[in-house]
């Protein structure tokens, strides 16, 4: 569905699981839609290289070691959300995640006069989810993935992008520590689905399915909920 555009902005969450695919399935609306995809850690990231009072806070936030406040992260997403590139509508990536923040992102987009347009729930199996983070490994050079059982690359620990053989784990993909993230995550993030179910917004993806199959859906529903 290349080329479409959305008559006004949509905000649209993909609240998911560690390892879900929220990262892939979100360039989809940038591609087809336009849309932007915000991830929280860039922006963060972002914000602290660019010296912005946002970005300053989180520096010294970082460097104490401790986690960033969810005030820290919404006054990034303020700051990108007020650039005209956004006018087509945003993706949130790592926000919101309990609702404390879904209540203060809804706050800040009413002000500028807009809402959550569809949170779209990538639905996974727990023990799955543990089996594909746990052996997936990337190449540091070029982002290409592969996984110990579902994606070996072509020839033998050759990434199938760009040639190298320098492949590694994530340090924190584990199974234990997989585990504890989905622990949070259904203690955390399951109150903040039930409200975007409550109001209406709450689409559903079996994410556990091919990856083709996922990206047909999704484009369908972006289309129906932008309308």
């Amino acid at each position: 569905m290349p080329g479409c555009s959305i008559p006004l902005p949509a905000v649209v969450i993909l609240p998911g699981p560690p390892g879900a695919g929220k990262g892939t399935q979100a360039r989809m609306p940038e591609k087809d839609f336009g849309m932007i995809q915000l991830s929280a850690g860039a922006l963060l990231r972002s914000a602290a290289a660019a010296g912005t009072p946002a970005g300053l806070a989180a520096t010294a936030v970082m460097a104490a070691g401790d986690l960033v406040s969810d005030d820290i992260v919404l006054a990034v997403l303020k700051d990108r959300m007020a650039q005209p590139d956004v006018r087509t509508g945003i993706i949130p990536d790592g926000f919101p995640r309990t609702d404390g923040q879904a209540a203060a992102l809804d706050t800040e987009l009413s002000r500028v006069g807009h809402k959550v347009t569809a949170a779209i729930r990538l639905d996974v199996d727990d023990a799955a989810m543990v089996d594909r983070v746990s052996g997936r490994y990337t190449r540091a050079t070029c982002g290409g993935g592969c996984h110990d059982t579902v994606k070996q690359p072509a020839a033998a620990g050759v990434c199938d992008k760009c040639g190298g053989t320098d492949f590694a784990h994530r340090a924190d993909d584990t199974a234990e520590t997989l585990r504890a993230r989905l622990q949070a995550y259904h203690a955390q993030t399951a109150p903040l689905i039930a409200g975007y179910g409550r109001r209406g917004v709450l689409e559903r993806i079996d994410a556990m399915g091919p990856i083709a199959g996922i990206l047909r859906t999704l484009p369908t529903i972006v289309a129906r909920i932008a309308a």
